[in-house]
């Protein structure tokens, strides 16, 4: 004979379960850590910093 099962609870399991493999695809997806964010900050800082530095228009206009 088969073991008895509450279907009740295998349900809750099973959407817990399932509700935790979804958090773990988007703390995969979205979750980065204050490191990170910081880190991508200053990246973009510095490349913006790099273009304006090698703007031509600016220098033109100072020669004339």
């Amino acid at each position: 004979m088969g073991e008895i099962v509450n279907l009740r609870i295998a349900r809750k399991q099973k959407k817990r379960t399932e509700a935790e493999q979804t958090a773990a695809e988007n703390r995969a997806k979205f979750g980065r850590t204050k490191a990170g964010k910081a880190e991508e900050r200053l990246r973009a800082e510095k490349a913006q910093r790099d273009l304006e530095g090698h703007r031509v228009e600016d220098q033109l206009e100072d020669q004339e």
